[in-house]
């Protein structure tokens, strides 16, 4: 007789996924939501399938009020937040992209640089919303039996663009050290090594990520984190880009303090560097550094605050990076103001040259009018009066 191993099945709250016949499975209340206190639910893997719950999520786990509402009610509110916050974000940044490729003044590797970090904010913004229309496009799916090439396809876009933004903000960081420390280096040189560490390390990774998901664990859409050294393909990196740029953080302090401190050192232009540092210096600390609180924890650890943090306030980082390199930059308001005030002169004296023609226009064939009547009241030279 041959035992029979039952299918992976999604209960409307738990993905219990496929065991050896004769197991019994348990899972935790708190590993099922936060929402819920310490107890556990039990399930039987028998050659006929599975045994129902015993007991039921309402029996064993404690809810704080109405559960059912009040997780639903949690997660549509942090789902209206991060669409709000992702959609603000995308218009921002594709304006901000505008307008350093519209002017030939911002042409330049500092904004190259800012440039490729938009995108990748766009790229994460998008796949988060591709994700969401792949993934739940139809809430009456099964999600533990969803293993389709597009669910994978979407959740590792969505790694790709994780990784990309995360590697943008460490080139940034690398960026403005570069920037203080070698201030007479051009810097045109090392765009094409930012350019490789933004795009190609994370391309490289998820290359790898995806083959060893392929071979070692291809269940699901690949958005589980239940292999743990699969999980770390992806966040070693990203951990590692974070103390990368925190060590850049602290550097790029004690230059500041050093060149402020000492003028002669690097010149006495110190307005300058204050200028370039100031954007960075709030950013790499805002879009980084928070994330050290769950690097190096469990992913189950702190859910609902690790869901806000990353989704909520996250959703809304590319709306706050393009305010602060573009749209309250001091040089991109000059020049938005000058073109402005070119505009208007340029519209108001072609509206001066119309009105001058029309009433060029207007006068001509009023003389004309006047002529042409005089001319019918003239009398001739050789008439005679009756």
């Amino acid at each position: 007789l041959i035992s029979v191993i039952p299918d992976s099945c999604w209960d409307e709250i738990w993905c219990w996924y496929r065991v050896e016949v004769g197991q019994v499975v348990n899972v935790s209340c708190s590993d099922v939501s936060q929402l819920f206190a310490n107890g556990y639910i039990f399930r039987n893997c028998t050659k006929d399938g599975w045994t129902e719950l015993d007991p039921i999520y309402e029996k064993a786990c404690e809810f704080a009020g109405d559960s059912e509402t009040g997780s639903k009610t949690y997660f549509l509110t942090i789902s209206q937040v991060y669409t709000t916050g992702y959609a603000t974000s995308l218009i921002s940044l594709i304006s901000a992209i505008m307008v350093f490729t519209m002017f030939r003044k911002f042409h330049c590797t500092r904004n190259y640089i800012h440039i490729n970090l938009f995108s990748s904010f766009i790229l994460r913004a998008s796949a988060v919303f591709i994700k969401d229309g792949v993934l739940f496009a139809d809430e009456n799916d099964d999600h533990c039996l969803m293993s389709s090439a597009s669910c994978k396809s979407a959740v590792a876009f969505f790694q790709f663009s994780i990784l990309a933004n995360y590697f943008w903000l460490l080139v940034e960081g690398m960026y403005l050290q570069t920037l203080l420390a070698l201030t007479f280096v051009s810097h045109k040189k090392y765009f094409w090594w930012y350019t490789l560490i933004g795009w190609g390390l994370p391309t490289t990774i998820l290359l790898v990520w995806v083959l060893t998901r392929n071979f070692y664990d291809n269940r699901g859409c690949w958005d589980d984190t239940d292999v743990t050294f699969i999980w770390w393909i992806i966040k070693g990196p990203i951990t590692a880009s974070l103390l990368v740029n925190f060590i850049i953080f602290i550097n790029v302090i004690r230059i500041l303090v050093q060149k402020l401190k000492f003028p002669g050192v690097g010149g006495h232009d110190t307005g300058h560097f204050m200028r370039l540092a100031k954007s960075t210096l709030f950013l790499i600390p805002l879009f980084g550094m928070h994330y050290m609180v769950f690097a190096f924890l469990p992913e189950n650890t702190g859910e609902e605050a690790r869901i806000f943090i990353e989704l909520g306030l996250g959703s809304f980082q590319g709306f706050v990076v393009a305010l602060l390199y573009c749209f309250l930059n001091g040089e991109v308001q000059a020049e938005l103001k000058k073109r402005l005030w070119k505009w208007q002169a340029e519209g108001y004296i072609s509206y001066s040259k119309r009105r001058r023609t029309l009433f060029t226009e207007s006068s001509t064939v009023t003389q004309i009018s006047v002529l042409e009547k005089s001319s019918h009241k003239e009398v001739p030279s050789g008439g005679t009066s009756i």
